[in-house]
């Protein structure tokens, strides 16, 4: 029986080896991680995140051939193949800081390996790394090899939250990068053979280590581009009146562009993107290319625009402040289907009003209190690192109250906004909100996710990204 083992039960690891598990029954798959707390969750009811579908894969295979473990040198060591899946969280000191990817985690799991291995291994990337770390890890594995031999592949990952488990059904394309030599062709030809169990042969993409890793990279970039290409035009839709929903549904129409990544909203989020485009950034500029990293930058600087007009926007049209006043926020997710905070707009939102001393009440329908206190306590980049290295007991946000119920979230409140485009918030009693809010009653839709006129009908001030401003606003100027 082959074995794989995956160092990593994240985001990335867990549904990818539980889907691996369920498609191929003969393949045994062992998950590891250092963290006893989530390898417990894994092994329960309530797994440790939140993805459509994959309670009902995992369950299916879990205790068969799909174990969710600590002992993570044994099933390394009797592993055949080996994903890593361990986080590469951006520097925050030393060369590279505030772009470059920290490769620590990386290192550990490579001379971990090198360390038990007693046969040949085929190592797997399956983290976003950074190009040429194929090479680094390589050189540490044939370093330490003690006469075994190592094949280093990159698999990277192009799931999106929300859609995981589709994602990993019905794949876009599987991309395996490996060494043009006999042994890495063998290496690239194994992994192929465990995808072909349920992907298409022509879906299963080929290439050298570079281009693989490369091509997670400008993927991210590519989306998180078109988001912020959208985001810029929805500032001069506001400022001329034009309809940001009509533009890019116009734009969209085009099949040279395609309609997806074209809502506008206030800001992308993710684990992956900014990170990723930094790392580019930082790949360019070692690399000589100042001009592209400084367009890739431009990317990232109308991201945090975006999130600064929004504050801007509610605090200007709030009478130019919100100090003592209650705002409601509605979604911390960064996107909807997901309990993943990561780099969610709704931190830098919050940090903005929290700044001018609002007081918040957030109701998201899948986050915990635990998991807004720590994002709002926590310093950038700092999510990244393994969660024993996290604050443990985050202080209590002064200012933030975290409530299970999007009613009590509006009470009293003088605003709301809508962070995450949750498909509950389409089908609230807004009239109810709106005769328990402090009048005048605004709403802040930062997902473009109500009817505006409607919500104006019942009495509210609307502010939708990118749409037409109310009298109100106009009468409200804004500084970007």
């Amino acid at each position: 029986m082959v074995k794989i083992c995956c160092i990593g039960a994240g985001y990335v690891g867990g549904p990818t080896m539980a889907v691996i598990a369920l498609k191929c029954p003969s393949i045994e798959v062992a998950v590891v991680d250092i963290s006893v707390a989530r390898i417990a969750a894994w092994n329960s009811d309530q797994l440790p995140i939140y993805e459509p579908g994959l309670d009902d894969v995992v369950k299916q295979r879990r205790g068969k051939n799909l174990f969710f473990s600590t002992e993570v040198e044994k099933h390394v060591a009797e592993a055949d193949i080996i994903f890593v899946s361990v986080n590469t969280p951006t520097k925050t000191r030393g060369l590279g800081a505030g772009k470059a990817a920290d490769l620590t985690y990386w290192e550990s799991a490579a001379r971990m390996i090198a360390d038990v291995s007693k046969n040949d291994k085929i190592v797997v990337e399956k983290s976003t790394v950074p190009v040429k770390t194929a090479e680094a890890i390589e050189k540490i594995l044939t370093h330490n090899s003690k006469g075994i031999n190592y094949q280093i592949l990159s698999n990277p990952e192009f799931l999106a939250e929300g859609t995981a488990i589709q994602d990993l059904f019905n794949p876009d394309r599987v991309l395996i990068g490996g060494r043009d030599t006999p042994e890495g062709q063998k290496a690239i030809h194994a992994l192929k053979e465990v995808y072909a169990h349920w992907v298409p042969e022509d879906r299963i993409i080929c290439t050298n280590l570079w281009s693989a890793e490369l091509s997670k990279l400008a993927a991210n970039a590519f989306l998180a581009q078109r988001i912020s290409s959208v985001n810029a035009m929805s500032a001069l839709c506001e400022a001329t009146g034009a309809d940001v929903t009509q533009v890019s549904n116009a734009v969209g129409k085009d099949t040279r562009i395609g309609s997806k990544f074209l809502n506008a909203s206030v800001g992308f989020g993710g684990s992956c993107f900014q990170k990723d485009i930094l790392n580019l950034i930082y790949i360019c500029e070692c690399n000589g290319l100042k001009e592209v990293a400084n367009y890739w930058k431009q990317v990232i600087k109308v991201n945090d625009y975006q999130k600064n007009r929004f504050v801007n926007r509610m605090v200007s049209s709030m009478f130019n402040t919100v100090s003592g006043k209650k705002v409601a926020i509605l979604g911390f997710a960064f996107k909807k289907d997901t309990g993943d905070t990561r780099e969610t707009p709704a931190i830098d939102v919050c940090k903005g009003l929290l700044g001018d001393n609002a007081h918040l009440s957030i109701y998201d329908p899948q986050v915990t209190e635990d998991q807004i206190t720590k994002d709002l306590s926590m310093k950038k980049f700092d999510w990244d690192h393994p969660t024993h290295l996290q604050p443990m007991s985050p202080c209590a946000v002064k200012q933030v109250n975290v409530v299970w119920d999007a009613y009590e979230a509006t009470k009293d409140a003088h605003g709301l906004c809508i962070l995450t485009e949750w498909d509950e918030f389409k089908t609230l009693d807004f009239k109810k909100i709106y005769d328990n809010m402090q009048k005048p009653a605004f709403v802040f839709d930062g997902r473009n996710v109500v009817d505006a006129e409607k919500l104006r009908e019942i009495g509210f001030i609307v502010y939708s990204i990118g749409k037409p401003l109310d009298a109100w606003l106009k009468d409200m100027p804004v500084v970007a």
